[in-house]
């Protein structure tokens, strides 16, 4: 398989950049998984890792009444949420940062709540369950979402597309395993809703790639890069049913 060439990334950065997050989720999925968290300080200290532009962020910032440092590698994006923050007075409560979810460099212990949204697998679940442990305080929660297979046998335009972005992809027990493992206690698990994949993500994606299809008529590359991406909501509108986003709540006990 070809590896991404330089256009196909502005392109790809073209698209995402401009979308109100990266990923599915939404704000009442945030509310029903703080809603677990149960007993957290009234102004919790919160990482976020691998925040994107900070759609997630901001509904931290809105559902809780704690200071977020919100950690990606990408500096655009951060820019991004720096205005974001700025636009809408929080940048006492909300420090985004550009840096490496495998290597923080912050201090261990020094978190009530490590919240991620699609980002763990980036550098393997197992590996990000174990730094996350690290960061959290004893009774810290984690809060993360996972894309896992629901079915066996999926399409092979499906099968392809994962096995690009995330070729350890496993099932729901599997990542129960791997918590296990972690020495975390689960708190509780559930399947973003389909509304979460479509209302602040593929549907500002659909119309962001259709903008640009304007903007390069006549622009074959550019054209072929577009119909690419397209294909991510166009599969998930067919076969959805073999896969899932699950947002899982865990608990350092010790």
């Amino acid at each position: 398989m070809r590896e991404p060439t330089p256009r196909f990334w502005k392109i790809f950065f073209e698209v995402f950049e401009t979308l109100p997050r990266q990923g599915p989720g939404n704000r009442t999925c945030a509310a029903k998984t703080l809603a677990l968290c149960s007993d957290l300080p009234p102004s919790p200290v919160v990482l976020d890792l691998g925040c994107g532009v900070g759609g997630q962020t901001i509904h931290l910032a809105e559902l809780t009444s704690g200071t977020i440092v919100a950690i990606d590698s990408h500096a655009p994006s951060v820019e991004r949420l720096r205005a974001t923050v700025s636009a809408r007075g929080l940048s006492q409560r909300v420090s985004p940062v550009v840096g490496d979810m495998a290597d923080v460099r912050l201090p261990p212990a020094s978190f009530d709540l490590v919240w991620s949204e699609g980002a763990l697998y980036n550098i393997g679940i197992e590996r990000a369950l174990r730094i996350c442990h690290e960061l959290l305080r004893p009774g810290g929660y984690l809060a993360f979402t996972d894309a896992v297979w629901r079915k066996k046998n999926p399409p092979p335009e499906v099968r392809a597309s994962f096995d690009r972005d995330y070729p350890t992809m496993g099932r729901v027990p599997d990542v129960l395993a791997t918590i296990e493992r972690c020495d975390f206690s689960l708190i509780g698990h559930f399947t973003l809703p389909d509304e979460a994949w479509w209302d602040d993500f593929y549907t500002p994606m659909q119309r962001r790639i259709e903008e640009l299809r304007s903007r390069y008529a006549g622009d074959d590359e550019a054209l072929a890069v577009l119909d690419q991406l397209a294909q991510e909501p166009a599969n998930h509108r067919k076969h959805s049913n073999y896969y899932a986003y699950e947002f899982f709540v865990v608990r350092r006990t010790e």
